[in-house]
């Protein structure tokens, strides 16, 4: 394959490998890294020997992430506080059943659900569910017998499906939500909020040890909504809101005097459309790229 082929080849594909990066990882940054380091690698390959140059990318980019999740695990022991996703901002390309989609697979909500299962499970999931993989493929990607596969498949398929997490929320419906979140930090009122809420709704806060964060997942719509006014609402009164696609759906930048982002927030919404979780990231590693949107990715 001459260079400009496999410099091509490789371009095709990088879309593809970084979406299953990131939802390998949680990170952006990590998965940017697990992309390049996948390039390089083919670079270097005897690209000669290549009959399928995707699954080969979609292979090595899988088994470096793998390795990257088994150090991230270690690490996320000793995290400071809630552990949430790198948030992505997303460009809005004006597809909505292929947006709808990407939103079902790159939510806040799903990604904390793959934390759930095994590196193996997770990636089998993803590869089978959202790569549309086939089995072999997927067990020469793992290095496992297809059986296997099949049983790591269908015991993500249960998590997920007892999670619901990959059911899809109109936008007119969170639009609706997102004026009444707003209205409750600019305003200090809640009626309007109150009533979207589910029991049950959790909201958690991620500082990473480096800026204040809520300390525990706050559970409860009484609870939350007590935050929202006593906290948020006085914290948040100097700050800028700016609606933005974070993680494809509906979410929310503050941004501080000078056009810094101070805080990223997130939604997930339960199957009969009601709020269940607000995420919020406050981790300024997490959001450094925030402000580059990611305008292509699978």
């Amino acid at each position: 394959m001459p260079p400009a082929d496999h410099a091509t080849a490789f371009e095709q594909a990088r879309p593809g490998l970084l979406g299953l990066a990131y939802r390998l990882l949680g990170s952006r940054a990590d998965a940017e890294d697990a992309v390049q380091d996948t390039f390089l690698k083919w670079r270097s390959a005897d690209r000669g020997s290549i009959e399928n140059p995707d699954a080969w990318l979609t292979t090595a980019c899988t088994r470096h992430c793998l390795d990257l999740l088994r150090n991230a695990h270690r690490t996320r022991v000793q995290y400071i506080g809630t552990w949430l996703p790198e948030p992505l901002q997303l460009a809005d390309e004006g597809d909505p059943a292929s947006g709808a989609e990407l939103a079902s697979s790159l939510t806040t909500a799903f990604l904390l659900m793959l934390e759930r299962l095994t590196p193996k499970e997770r990636a089998a999931y993803l590869l089978h569910e959202i790569f549309d993989m086939d089995y072999p493929d997927i067990a020469r990607t793992l290095d496992m017998q297809e059986p296997a596969c099949r049983k790591l498949v269908s015991r993500a398929r249960d998590h997920v499906e007892r999670a619901k997490v990959r059911h899809v929320t109109p936008s007119a419906r969170q639009a609706e939500l997102l004026a009444a979140f707003e209205t409750a930090i600019g305003q200090g009122e809640t009626g309007a909020l109150a009533r979207l809420l589910s029991a049950d709704i959790r909201l958690a806060s991620d500082g990473g040890g480096k800026v204040a964060a809520a300390r525990r997942v706050i559970v409860g719509a009484a609870d939350v909504l007590r935050f929202i006014t006593a906290g948020l609402h006085v914290w948040w009164t100097e700050q800028r809101l700016e609606r933005t696609i974070i993680n494809g759906n509906l979410g929310l930048i503050s941004r501080d005097a000078d056009g810094r982002i101070k805080d990223a927030v997130s939604f997930s919404y339960d199957a009969d459309g009601r709020l269940d979780g607000i995420y919020i990231m406050r981790n300024p590693d997490k959001l450094a790229l925030l402000d580059e949107v990611v305008g292509s990715i699978h």
